[in-house]
């Protein structure tokens, strides 16, 4: 049975985006969610299109590198790239919103098992090597295979030629959203280090905007679409057991991830660190992060980034608890 869309909120009515939990159009704020696999190697910097996603995923990748997984909803992006190849635990994680999986490939596990026992069901794929190529283009800037992007615009293009539904399905579970914490409670300052195999990703507390300014190698990472510096609301932590998938093809060491299960995970937001856990029950199941003490935690209205590590990576920062 094909899963039953949302329905629209009537226009002149409050809305909030699914997503991040931000005021949108209406008529934008449900919209099918369209997820990008982004490359990261450091030729394919600066990339384009974190500024206008909802939820931005960084995560270990073969070979020592790391990708990013990009998801929009109430935003447009004219310009998001470069896109790489997709992988099951990036797929399960776009299968949490239903969402539109934007790839240029994969390996033969993804694009032969994994996708096609999920397309329809809990996700819906956009393969640029698989019937979708019309969403994406090269540039002449860059070489191949960093040179692949497209735009919000020719990805739902491409979702309704396919007749995927045009807006988010009905009854998925959500994460809680909250306003910011006032200012007098807030932090004058507070950072944030995450290691990964290609320079770390740092974060630095701005109390003014509530956010925090993303920096990748030691340099402000900005975003090549708009030319502004890349910020987050909520930086989510979350631990994972890495390994080497046994079901790899040959020649190849592709990594695994524990995704499904339970794990520590750290969320920033207001300035402050809250430790707790993160559960996910299967496949097609919501990611959602617990307090200490077991309570959902609710994030600030606004663009989440979600960096995964390795079980054991040392995490450093900053900030009040």
């Amino acid at each position: 049975m094909a899963p039953t869309a949302t329905v629209a909120p009537t226009p002149g009515e409050t809305a909030f985006a699914a997503l991040d939990g931000m005021p949108a159009d209406p008529a934008k704020a449900n919209r099918l969610p369209v997820a990008v696999m982004i490359d990261d190697n450091v030729i394919a910097r600066p990339q384009s299109g974190f500024n206008a996603a909802s939820i931005v995923y960084q995560a270990p990748a073969d070979g020592g590198e790391d990708r990013y997984m990009l998801i929009f909803q109430e935003q447009d992006a004219p310009d998001i790239g470069p896109v790489r190849s997709g992988r099951p635990y990036f797929v399960y994680w776009a299968a949490e919103y239903r969402a539109g999986f934007a790839h240029y490939g994969g390996d033969e596990k993804t694009r032969f098992r994994v996708i096609p026992a999920a397309t329809g069901k809990i996700m819906y794929d956009l393969d640029a090597l698989a019937g979708s190529a019309g969403a994406f283009h090269r540039i002449s800037g860059r070489k191949a295979p960093h040179n692949a992007y497209t735009s919000t615009a020719d990805l739902w293009k491409t979702t309704a030629r396919k007749k995927y539904p045009a807006t988010m399905v009905a009854g998925l579970a959500t994460r809680p959203f909250a306003d910011d914490a006032p200012a007098s409670e807030r932090p004058t300052k507070g950072s944030l280090t995450v290691p990964y195999g290609r320079g770390a990703t740092g974060y630095t507390y701005d109390p003014a905007t509530n956010s925090y300014l993303r920096s990748v190698a030691g340099k402000a990472q900005k975003d090549a679409a708009d030319g502004q510096r890349v910020t987050a609301r909520n930086v989510v932590v979350l631990w994972m057991a890495l390994s080497i998938d046994p079901e790899s093809e040959a020649g190849h060491r592709r990594p695994a991830l524990a995704q499904i299960g339970k794990g520590t995970a750290w969320v920033f937001r207001d300035g402050k660190v809250i430790k707790g856990t993160w559960r996910k029950k299967d496949q097609g199941g919501l990611t959602s992060f617990f307090d200490a003490s077991g309570n959902e935690i609710s994030l600030v209205r606004g663009r989440i980034f979600i960096q995964v590590v390795p079980t054991g990576t040392k995490v450093t920062y900053d900030a009040a608890e």
